[in-house]
């Protein structure tokens, strides 16, 4: 409902979240009447959203932010409202006259490939036309792999972000899946990402009382505070938008300082724009390196393993940039679990990382 979206615009402004760098609401699926209007247009479901779309956005940029819609490529949504097959132009101006800043793009009941791929390029098309600068954010690949190997660079060309993998779920398995994914993608999707397009591990449609365009699940109940770091680390290494789903009326303080950390924000939105990858697998252990701006390197160690205590993993800094992020020598800093220095090392010297079970060690070298 708008009221739903109001009072979490409210917090967003006032609890340090938009400060943070968090400044679109998003709104899922299911925001619409279920039939458009004399003239075709679509238009919000009455009940819900009294006010409409257009004063909701005038309510979010008056605190700051930005406002996201949801719409979708074929016929239907994905839950049945109605889609923009046929419609792209003139929903396209719809979001534009409303204020919209986002549109979160789905792809189902879309027919074919083809038409799914035309219907991507044309709203993007459309949404340049209206003049106002809209985040399109698209689910092409997605739809695309089960057949045939998506064209990247294509994609790139029509979409600022792009979904790559199945919903995400308030659970490890889910996180883990996903990690485990994009390492063994590594090869074709790490190059394309960049300033102006970027890989989105996943969009999740949470089954909770409200649903954000979503990627972080930190601050719900299914992750241990071990898993939290690890989606939250190894978010920021893949250069993913962060998009939170949550209720951030009831968030633990420990999900704030996590979900607000500076130092892994500005990793996460580092101007170099370049996504980190899987360097070495060891057993239970991962190697994870992203290049920074300032001749850079963030790192991170993830221990898989779901049993036990802490285990140590040791490596050669010789490993790291193709053996130049620390030649000759680096200093390295812990950004989480918690913030400290680790002090200066030489290139030939080794790191002794210990790591909790399904944790991850955030390193800035």
């Amino acid at each position: 409902s708008e009221q739903l979206f109001v009072e979490m615009a409210d917090v967003m402004a006032a609890e340090g979240w938009r400060d943070a760098g968090y400044e679109f609401v998003c709104i899922d699926d299911c925001w619409m009447a279920p039939t458009r209007d004399e003239h075709g247009r679509l238009r919000a479901d009455p009940k819900r959203f009294p006010s409409g779309i257009r004063k909701l956005a005038d309510y979010v940029h008056s605190k700051g932010l930005k406002l996201g819609i949801y719409s979708d490529v074929g016929n239907k949504t994905c839950a049945g409202f109605p889609g923009s097959y046929n419609h792209y132009e003139l929903d396209a101006q719809t979001f534009a006259s409303w204020g919209v800043d986002l549109l979160k793009f789905d792809g189902c009941n879309s027919g074919s490939l083809e038409l799914l791929a035309e219907g991507y390029r044309r709203m993007s098309l459309a949404l340049n036309k209206t003049g106002r600068s809209i985040v399109y954010s698209c689910e092409w690949p997605f739809y695309l792999r089960p057949v045939q190997q998506p064209n990247y660079t294509e994609i790139k060309q029509y979409c600022n972000h792009w979904r790559n993998f199945f919903d995400v779920y308030d659970s490890w398995s889910s996180i883990k899946s996903i990690l485990d994914w994009t390492a063994l993608h590594q090869d074709s999707i790490v190059k394309i990402a960049g300033p102006g397009g970027w890989n989105d591990p996943d969009m999740a449609t949470l089954p909770s009382i409200f649903v954000f365009l979503s990627q972080l699940v930190i601050g719900n109940f299914g992750l241990s505070w071990d898993q939290a770091v690890t989606q939250m680390a190894m978010w920021a290494i893949m250069a993913a938008p962060l998009f939170m789903s949550n209720d951030l009326r009831h968030i633990s303080p420990e999900a704030k300082w996590l979900l607000q950390n500076k130092e892994v924000i500005a990793i996460n939105q580092d101007p170099l724009g370049k996504q980190g990858y899987q360097i070495t697998k060891d057993k239970n252990f991962e190697l994870w390196e992203r290049p920074l701006s300032g001749r850079a390197y963030a790192m991170a160690v993830l221990n898989q393993q779901e049993i036990g205590g802490p285990q140590n993993f040791t490596f050669s800094l010789t490993f790291l940039g193709n053996g130049l992020a620390c030649n000759p020598a680096c200093s390295v800093r812990q950004v989480l679990p918690a913030s400290r220095d680790w002090g200066v090392y030489s290139w030939v010297s080794s790191l002794s990382v210990e790591v909790n079970p399904t944790g991850t060690v955030l390193l800035k070298v």
